[in-house]
Parts: C-alpha cells; structure tokens; sequence
C-alpha cells in the first residue's frame, strides 16, 4: 500500500506526517514564513528523511489556514486534496487517543475548540489566546523570542510575584477554590517580579485561559474527556497547570503522543479511501 500524506499549514509552523496502513510515518515539522514554500519544503524533507520517492507517494492531504495558499491540483505528479481544518483536528484528536466522544483543544498560535461525538467533529469557537500570545508578549516584555528560552527563564519563576491569588483576598476558600488558586493573571505584579516571573506569568495566563474554555466545553457539551493538541503541548509546564484544573474540575485533560502532529494526522486519515 502506498503512503498517504497530511499536510498541515499553520500561522507559523507547518507539520508533514505520513500514514501507511494505518501506522503514523515520521512527522516533522518545518517553519511556515511562507506557506507554499514551507508546504514544498515539507513534503521535500520527509521523502528524503524516509528514502522515499514521489511514486511512492499515493495522494497529499492538506488542512490548515495557509491551505488556501495552494492552488495546484498535484504536487510534483502527486494527486492533492484539501480537507477542512476542524474536521482534520477531529479525526487527529480521535486517531491519536481512540476516542469518540471528546473535546479536542488545537493550541496553534491561536486556539480552537472541537467537539467530537460519535466520530462527528463540529468547531465550538475558539480564542485569540495561544502561542501567538505566548511569543508576543514575551517578545515585547522580555525580549525573548525562542519557545525554549522562554521555558527555560520561566523555571526559574515564581507565580506568587505576579499572579492575584484566592489567598490574597480572602481568608476562607471561595467555593471549591483553595487559596492557590488565581484570581486575576498578572493582577499582584510586584515591583520585585524577574523575568523568570514574568516569563511564567504569560505561560500561566495563555494554559488557564485555554484551559477554562475547555473546562466551560465540557460542562456544555456533558463530556468528560478534553484532548490537548498543537505545539504548546511540548511545554512541558502544560501538564502540571492542566493537572491542577483537571482537579478542580472533575475532568479529564489528555496529551497524547504525537499531540502536535494531530490535525496533520487527521488529514492523512481522512484520506483513505
């Protein structure tokens, strides 16, 4: 059987992935400053990676917002096809975890929310808020422009410099929120506050907003399951802050592997035939 190729072209990243048989072929991932010559760039790098050649190659999906940026009906002899963005997140979410009934979080530079049951995907709405926020506000704050530079500063930080906390205004847990719990993102920036504080602040404010949309989805949707999905999930900060809402909220945040290659997974999927 011949390889089936999704193509996901992101705000700044493009992800290449091959499916053959049903088994997932070496994603990778190339940057998207220009979406034709990234999608090229790509499909170039992922035969040459695997020794492959272009007969080898059955048909090429593609997904994402930068899709609309190809207008060939093949690629070097290669038959293409585009699928929507949100069904792709969909079958990716699903493909990669093996449910059916859940709610899929795609964390690109912005974030969408999909709702997934019985196998149907349907787009929820999304938020302006994700790795986009992420890299602009630590660019103009910071100065720092790198995904790992910015991790690596905010180890170092400490939230209580900068977060508004339930302990900080009341003496009693409100609800079922004890007293660690935020009550305003950056709302007790101290004068005090390092970079490494900074750094973990914008972290801690774009995982809690994303994190309670998924949270609100749920409760709306009477699903349990929340499917993580996109390049902040390689933050390896992302688990522990899910995980404290994953308490406080009676649900279920999962990482699977292959995360960040889930919506190009998708497009492949929905390729076969």
């Amino acid at each position: 059987m011949k390889t089936i190729i999704g193509i996901d072209i992101g705000g700044s990243t493009t992800k290449i992935v091959g499916v053959r048989d049903g088994k997932i072929i070496n994603p990778l991932k190339v940057k998207a400053d220009d979406p034709v010559t990234s999608a090229y760039g790509a499909f170039g790098r992922f035969l040459a990676e695997n020794h492959m050649t272009v007969e080898q190659i059955d048909k090429v999906m593609f997904t994402g917002v930068g899709s609309s940026f190809i207008t060939s009906s093949g690629m070097y002899g290669v038959p293409i096809q585009k699928v929507d963005e949100f069904t792709a997140i969909g079958k990716g979410g699903c493909t990669i975890t093996g449910l059916d009934r859940c709610i899929i979080v795609s964390m690109g530079t912005g974030t969408a929310f999909v709702r997934v049951k019985d196998g149907e995907a349907q787009h929820l709405g999304g938020t302006g808020v994700g790795g986009g926020t992420l890299l602009g506000l630590c660019g103009k704050m910071l100065g720092l422009h790198s995904v790992d530079h910015i991790m690596e500063l905010a180890e170092q930080g400490d939230l209580s410099n900068v977060d508004l906390t339930i302990g900080d205004i009341s003496d009693v847990p409100l609800s079922n929120m004890s007293a660690e719990i935020t009550a305003s993102n950056f709302g007790k920036v101290s004068d005090m506050a390092t970079n490494g504080d900074i750094a973990l602040g914008v972290l801690n404010l774009v995982f809690q907003t994303v994190g309670m949309l998924a949270v609100f989805s749920t409760r709306e949707e009477g699903i349990k399951n929340v499917v993580l999905t996109g390049n902040l999930t390689k933050i390896p900060m992302a688990k522990k802050l899910f995980l404290q809402m994953e308490e406080l909220y009676d649900i279920r945040f999962i990482i699977p592997e292959n995360a960040d290659y889930a919506t190009a997974i998708g497009a492949a999927m929905l390729g076969i035939a």
